[in-house]
């Protein structure tokens, strides 16, 4: 959910974990800076908004019982719509129909995969939930790269869920299955419509008006589940961190990052989310992970970078 300019299409083919890489300036190759240091200066930072997202999403889980599930949503995307508008001001005028149908569905599925995503991470584990999620994007880098080779892959994820499932959903528990898949194809919803938002609107002006988009969408959910709840100062103030851990600092972080690293290698980067996901689970919410489970989660990593890898290659053969 970074920011930005039109991007190019292989590159955007290539984001299989994150949103963020098509709409980012830096799609068309990294600066060469000096030095050992500097080149790994933005692998850190990708790292580092990765560990942000996935710490915040484990601060959320803590917050539902105070808010509710779709409460916690309907703060994270306001005080983050917010801080947007504030730092972008975006302009309203002078856009076309179809610039404003754009962001939108930009919006709807931001909305969306947030609200599946934590009526997931409600019901079963971080770590599972969000290897669950990533299949959404890995899904399409297979389906975009039409590549036999990518059968493996897929293949290879298959074999991480019906690990993780433990041969039947019910260990997870159905529903929260069903939630995390379900905001994995809104996170494949939310790759296309981002490429598409940073073609027709500077900066990130696309982002905050899909953002708003997506607040406005939740808020009366959030409302409903939590009502006044909402309003209580310390539920307040843990969703104001919950929206500046999962999304102000993250996309900052990675905005910085793709000035000098290719999407590729950032896609790569962000195929580790589960197992971020994982240990926040662990030291925080002291979700701990049988040997299958690591093993599960390993596997679909694996899927995630080994078709970031191929698509790639393919993208550079034509």
């Amino acid at each position: 959910m970074n920011d930005q300019t039109a991007a190019a299409e292989p590159a955007a083919a290539a984001a299989v974990a994150v949103p963020e890489v098509v709409a980012s300036p830096a799609l068309g190759g990294p600066e060469r800076p000096g030095g050992r240091r500097a080149a790994l200066a933005p692998v850190a930072l990708v790292v580092a908004g990765a560990l942000s997202v996935q710490f915040g999403a484990a601060i959320a889980v803590l917050l539902m019982p105070r808010a509710g599930a779709l409460g916690v949503v309907t703060l994270r995307l306001a005080a983050a719509a917010l801080v947007l508008l504030v730092v972008c001001r975006p302009k309203l005028r002078g856009h076309s129909r179809a610039d404003w149908g754009t962001v939108v569905a930009f919006g709807i599925a931001m909305g969306g995969m947030n609200t599946l995503f934590y009526q997931a991470a409600d019901r079963i584990p971080l770590g599972a939930a969000v290897t669950l999620e990533v299949l959404g994007p890995l899904a399409l880098s297979v389906i975009a790269s039409r590549r036999l080779v990518n059968v493996v892959w897929a293949a290879l994820a298959l074999g991480g869920v019906v690990l993780l499932s433990g041969g039947g959903f019910d260990r997870l528990d159905p529903v929260g299955a069903a939630y995390a898949l379900g905001a994995g194809v809104m996170w494949a919803a939310y790759i296309v419509f981002s490429a598409r938002t940073g073609r027709r609107f500077p900066q990130a002006d696309g982002l905050a008006l899909a953002m708003v988009v997506a607040a406005l969408l939740s808020l009366p959910l959030g409302i409903m589940d939590a009502g006044s709840r909402l309003l209580v100062p310390t539920t307040l103030g843990l969703g104001a961190a919950v929206a500046l851990l999962s999304s102000v600092l993250p996309y900052t972080l990675e905005l910085i990052a793709l000035r000098r690293l290719p999407a590729p290698t950032f896609a790569i980067l962000m195929s580790l989310e589960p197992a971020i996901a994982a240990m926040a689970g662990f030291l925080i919410l002291h979700q701990a992970l049988s040997v299958t489970d690591a093993l599960a989660i390993a596997l679909v990593i694996g899927a995630s970078m080994g078709a970031v890898r191929s698509q790639v290659r393919g993208v550079s053969k034509r």
